[in-house]
């Protein structure tokens, strides 16, 4: 199983924009990830095509299942 930390913000233009990271520690702590936001945002070292990140929205986790098949 396949974990995504999803970190969502609004950017200057009004718009969502979305960092995720891979095999994050569980269990998440909540804290350490806000600052881990908001100093991304202070820095502003990541951008998006819809503008400079403003302020935090929300974070999640996004777990997911893949099941291959070989098929001949």
């Amino acid at each position: 199983m396949a974990k995504v930390l999803e970190l969502q913000f609004k950017t200057d233009t009004g718009k969502s924009a979305k960092i995720s990271v891979n095999d994050p520690i569980d269990p998440i702590d909540t804290i350490q990830v806000k600052a881990a936001m908001d100093n991304l945002i202070a820095t502003g070292v990541f951008g998006s095509t819809g503008g400079a990140l403003v302020s935090v929205e929300g974070a999640r986790v996004v777990e997911r299942n893949v099941t291959d098949y070989e098929v001949l």
